[in-house]
């Protein structure tokens, strides 16, 4: 692999379908609590593994928390997430934990970044597991993996017959 792809996996994929027709039964709250726990979870970790002492993405999935409480306002976390968790992923090209913790953030306004959580996880799961010279058979068998640890970690959380269930367009 020459390059490193920024995500991995993709829109059509059976595992990717499969995680969009859940999140679409979820309200907006439930799917920003999943992906802001999944990235605590499971990206957070890789990330501050390979960037120690960058509190950027940490501080972003916090603001959006802190917004859903009521302790911030939308400008604010906006800005957290754009000018601080963005700006760590612009600057570590290659590495895309701060990314999917970015999406992660941004879903406690736009539940669309649920699928952006998914193919950022992948990547930041794959090249911290497998590092970058594998055969793009390796990265797809792991994205569709980490797409289904995801799945497995909503379902977990969903409402049953949720009454209101985010209205998203996934713009594909």
């Amino acid at each position: 692999m020459s390059k490193p792809r920024k995500m991995l996996g993709s829109a059509d994929a059976p595992y990717i379908l499969s995680l969009m027709r859940l999140i679409d039964t979820q309200s907006k709250a439930t799917i920003a609590a999943w992906c802001m726990d999944y990235a605590q979870a499971h990206i957070l970790p890789i990330f501050e593994k390979h960037c120690p002492g960058d509190d950027r993405p940490r501080h972003a999935i916090a603001a959006a928390r802190e917004w859903f409480e009521g302790k911030k306002k939308l400008p604010e976390v906006r800005q957290i997430i754009l000018h601080e968790c963005h700006a760590a992923a612009r600057e570590l090209d290659g590495n895309p934990a701060a990314r999917a913790c970015g999406q992660a953030s941004a879903c406690f306004h736009t539940p669309t970044h649920s699928l952006g959580l998914a193919f950022y996880d992948a990547a930041a799961i794959a090249y911290d597991r497998v590092g970058l010279g594998e055969a793009p058979e390796v990265y797809d068998k792991i994205a569709a993996e980490e797409c289904a640890k995801m799945e497995a970690a909503l379902c977990a959380v969903a409402v049953e017959d949720e009454p209101n269930p985010a209205k998203i367009n996934w713009g594909f």
